[in-house]
């Protein structure tokens, strides 16, 4: 370990010795590929010099306890010497954590979709309750979200919604909210008082970039139509929504967010290019599925996660086993405890495999 890590610390001076020079500032591409470099490697090289410095410490302190006679200076040398050897594990121990492969989408924007399954128009309204819990989650978050699509019932549920959550590590915060949701709760529909069950499926993709995803004009079939459902006077006036469909995989998406139709077209190839970038992944993911596996779950959709027992005010995490008794703040958007877990999860079940 110690060998690679001095590596990544020549590696990170050649890279600051690349930023300096006037040939790269010019050169965007180049230049933010190594400030992303850069970037991740900081924290790696940090952590090591801080290694080395307790390192150091050691060592002075083994010194000096050979050569000194007295037993009161002897005390405090033996002091530093036990606290130079726990800043030594300490470190160790935080750059294992640093070391592990990085998921190469973590830092990018993300494009979530929920869809209401079993349960009708319960299913529905819930789909509506956790599309405010993300909105609300990335907004206290310092994130922007932006609706992409969406298929609104009567009553204020949602048949399905995709939205855009931009910010960076935007993916590594929501990648382990993949997965079916389970709410059980009285409808509103309800007269007599029983409790329903319904599921609700949440995808979140990281957003695929025009250099990952080519995609051929002459694949798209695109189609502009007059926006449907509620949005005010522009409705069925003029043909602002626009259809896509990719030909090679049958794949359709809609939009009808925005008045432009130049904008809803840009939105609606930002979710195919994404589409597909997710078709790509999980193709690949399929090969080597041993080996991603972890505690928290494979990110597949069919795969239950989550319990919301509205008569119990409690939120479980199935893959981990947390529950937490707070559901109408949770719900509110405050999900950074059960997100954290499950990262913190994913990081010991990576780290009891490496």
């Amino acid at each position: 370990m110690i060998e690679k890590l001095k590596q990544i610390e020549i590696k990170y001076e050649n890279i600051l010795s690349e930023l300096e020079k006037p040939e790269t500032v010019s050169n965007q591409e180049e230049y933010k590929k190594l400030m992303r470099e850069h970037k991740t490697l900081t924290p790696i090289v940090e952590k090591f010099r801080e290694y080395k410095a307790a390192e150091l410490a050691v060592k002075e302190s083994e010194e000096m306890l050979n050569e000194q006679p007295d037993p009161e200076f002897k005390a405090l040398c033996e002091e530093e010497y036990k606290q130079g050897k726990l800043d030594m594990q300490r470190c160790t121990d935080e750059l294992k954590i640093l070391l592990l492969p990085r998921d190469p989408d973590d830092d990018k924007n993300v494009i979530v979709e929920i869809r209401a399954g079993a349960g009708g128009e319960e299913a529905a309204l819930f789909a509506g309750v956790l599309y405010r819990m993300y909105s609300m989650y990335a907004e206290s978050a310092g994130y922007k979200s932006e609706v992409i699509s969406s298929n609104e019932t009567g009553l204020g549920g949602y048949r399905e919604i995709s939205f855009m959550v931009e910010g960076e590590g935007a993916y590594s915060k929501l990648k382990f909210e993949s997965g079916v949701h389970r709410v059980q709760r009285v409808p509103e529909t309800e007269t007599s008082g029983r409790i329903h069950t319904s599921t609700v499926t949440v995808a979140v993709l990281p957003e695929a970039e025009e250099v990952e995803i080519e995609i051929n004009p002459t694949d798209i079939k695109i189609e502009s139509c007059k926006s449907s459902g509620a949005g005010g006077q522009h409705i069925n006036k003029t043909e602002s929504a626009v259809r896509l469909t990719h030909i090679p995989t049958g794949i359709v998406i809609e939009c009808q967010e925005e008045r432009s139709q130049f904008k809803n077209r840009d939105k609606a190839m930002k979710l195919l290019r994404t589409k597909l970038f997710d078709m790509k992944q999980t193709e690949q993911n399929e090969k080597i599925a041993s080996a991603r596996k972890s505690m928290v779950g494979t990110g597949d959709r069919s795969e239950k996660i989550r319990t919301y027992n509205y008569p119990q005010g409690r939120i479980t995490d199935h893959r981990i086993g947390m529950s937490i008794f707070s559901i109408e703040s949770f719900l509110n958007g405050n999900i950074g405890e059960m997100i954290d877990a499950l990262i913190t999860a994913d990081t010991a079940e990576r780290l009891k495999n490496a």
